[in-house]
């Protein structure tokens, strides 16, 4: 064999690891992780830690849980106007988005801004004494002027 093949050869060989390598590289970078995060299961905590009168923040689930008449409901923390995370405000007793104002009450129901609808919410089951929130499971919150289902005025000042 002469040089010229050799180094040929060598060049096509290091250029097919390198490929190779990139592809191993990327697909245990890309591959989705099984159950975790949004879009999957996520095991919370007991029903007995879930008030009725204010919610969890549950951050592996990007959620709130709180209890609508006896009823555990998983809150996502995204406002359906814009995307933007939605806090709960403690002095208030409502949920108020920082980017453009809209409120919603604990059950997630728009109370007022330029929100199209509630807050959406997530599947929940107790399996084992444990919440699990099934973050893939979405269904959307109640339209703009639909009427609250819990009466729970405004506490006081707002958090903004």
């Amino acid at each position: 064999m002469n040089r010229r093949d050799f180094l040929d050869r060598g060049w096509k060989a290091g250029f097919v690891m390198i490929g190779a390598a990139g592809m191993w590289t990327s697909w245990d970078m890309l591959r989705p992780l099984p159950g975790s995060g949004l879009g999957g299961v996520v095991k919370t905590v007991a029903p007995s830690e879930v008030p009725s009168d204010s919610p969890v923040y549950i951050r592996a689930a990007k959620s709130y849980l709180t209890r609508i008449d006896d009823e555990i409901v998983a809150l996502w923390q995204r406002c359906p106007h814009l995307g933007c995370r939605v806090p709960w405000c403690e002095s208030s007793g409502e949920f108020q988005c920082p980017c453009h104002g809209s409120r919603f009450n604990r059950a997630g129901e728009v109370r007022s801004g330029p929100s199209p609808r509630g807050l959406d919410r997530f599947a929940v089951t107790v399996v084992d004494e444990v919440v699990e929130v099934d973050t893939g499971m979405i269904t959307e919150g109640f339209p703009l002027g639909t009427p609250e289902t819990i009466d729970e005025p405004v506490q006081g000042a707002g958090c903004r």
